[in-house]
């Protein structure tokens, strides 16, 4: 049945990171006269990004968040580097990380996929509630607006500004909160098996996974798509 709210992740299911985060980390590193191979650098920046611990920071008031945020996403990168032996390189790398860490709040670094914008106004014709819920922090409202998404949902809820991240059940609930709308009513779609599609699935949601890559499931999946256009025909049932 056509769900009243459908909630989409935003990194990899809205939109993408133009090349990789290794070569785009690669290039300011060498305006910063430090070289670094994107690709050791890129898979660096994945073990570092998976071992960090949760990007949500529970008591932490909302104006003091832009900072955890930041620094998260530095011990992040400071770990990356590390990994390849290019961290001591830098003469500056808190200088040289915010240049990255704003750069990333920009539109240049990503690019929107290109069914999206069509599919999202048709759900918007549809009468469908739309939102986003993502584990990203405060940037994520102006990278919306920059790439011409914004307009499109009512809701944008995000790990940091909730304190809790996917796939815990808690930032499910406050997206549900904002529309005053129960978890049977609603779908999340997500290219995170565990937490976009298991966490929705465990929240209540209807659990929808985004498997752009054609990827074999980790486990049992109900609902998988390898495009928001193939479930832009169902939600008309």
């Amino acid at each position: 049945m056509k769900p009243s709210v459908i909630f989409l992740d935003a990194v990899g299911t809205l939109f993408g990171v133009r090349g990789t985060v290794g070569e785009i980390y690669s290039h300011f590193a060498a305006q910063s006269g430090v070289q670094v191979d994107p690709k050791f650098l890129n898979q660096a920046f994945v073990e570092s990004f998976f071992a960090a611990p949760k990007f949500a920071f529970p008591g932490v008031a909302p104006p003091d968040l832009p900072v955890q945020e930041l620094l998260w996403w530095k011990a992040v990168a400071a770990r990356a580097f590390q990994q390849v032996d290019a961290f001591s390189a830098f003469t500056d790398f808190d200088a040289f990380f915010q240049i990255l860490f704003d750069h990333f709040a920009t539109p240049e670094p990503w690019f929107v996929y290109p069914e999206v914008p069509q599919v999202l106004q048709k759900w918007q014709q549809q009468g469908i509630q739309l939102g986003v819920i993502s584990n990203f922090d405060s940037r994520l409202h102006p990278v919306l607006i920059a790439l011409e998404l914004s307009d499109y949902f009512e809701t944008v809820t995000s790990s940091t500004a909730v304190g809790s991240a996917k796939p815990d059940a808690q930032v499910f609930a406050a997206a549900l909160v904002k529309h005053q709308m129960s978890a049977d009513n609603a779908w999340h779609i997500g290219d995170s098996w565990q937490d976009d599609y298991q966490g929705a699935e465990q929240a209540g949601l209807r659990g929808v996974w985004l498997n752009r890559a054609g990827k074999a499931p980790p486990g049992p999946t109900q609902t998988e798509i390898t495009d928001l256009s193939r479930l832009a025909l169902t939600s008309e049932q």
